[in-house]
């Protein structure tokens, strides 16, 4: 009489399944922890520098890590860097989730986003967001988009999507007119972001271009 056989490993499947998932779980959760160690070492050299010029080993040796881990999940500085750069913008774009949910009004919303991603791009006294000095990522930012592109595109998705959706939820209700969101959308986003390097070349701050004022530019626009 012949024997009918399962496939292969079918009665065992569901607990190889869950041991498999558990080692991969807990070796993801170790790596995870191991590169926050870095990521933290990288931000707060930079806090103390004021600048992104620290070394790999100066990172290795304030996370009390290896050269051989460090590698492992970085294949360089401008890695770190991008990664320190991905970090600054999740930040940012939970903050600024948070200011437009408490507004109702499209107009307001679409304000409100704007001002507080001048303030995120360009720190002024006590209006400075985030965890981190995030002066020298803001610069180096100008060598990532020449370097890595598409990661900082990547990257900087969710803040455009949430202005295009800003700016679609205005153009419904008749508050700005504009015939294309995602050009306008592309066109904001490169006036308010890179305001920061046009200041630094503002020999008096009297003539820095506020949040406000950058608003009442982009308003113009829209409205025309």
């Amino acid at each position: 009489m012949a024997e009918t056989s399962s496939p292969p490993g079918a009665d065992e499947a569901e607990w190889r399944q869950r041991a498999v998932a558990r080692s991969l779980n807990s070796a993801r959760s170790r790596a995870e922890q191991r590169i926050q160690r870095f990521l933290d070492a990288a931000f707060a050299l930079m806090d103390e520098k004021g600048s992104t010029e620290f070394t790999i080993q100066e990172v290795i040796d304030r996370s009390k890590q290896s050269m051989r881990g460090f590698y492992q999940y970085f294949d360089g500085k401008d890695e770190l860097l991008l990664a320190l750069f991905e970090e600054t913008v999740r930040e940012a774009t939970e903050d600024l989730r948070g200011v437009i949910g408490s507004k109702v009004d499209p107009l307001e919303r679409l304000h409100d986003f704007t001002i507080r991603l001048h303030e995120w791009c360009e720190p002024v006294g006590e209006r400075k967001r985030g965890t981190h000095n995030r002066r020298p990522i803001n610069e180096f930012s100008v060598q990532l988009a020449v370097t890595h592109p598409d990661r900082v595109q990547s990257a900087m998705a969710p803040i455009s999507r949430m202005l295009i959706e800003l700016l679609d939820a205005a153009v419904a209700v008749e508050a700005i007119k504009v015939a294309n969101t995602r050009h306008t959308a592309v066109l904001m986003l490169q006036t308010v972001m890179y305001s920061w390097f046009g200041n630094r070349l503002a020999d008096n701050a009297k003539k820095r271009v506020t949040a406000e004022e950058t608003w009442e530019f982009c308003l113009v626009g829209l409205s025309s």
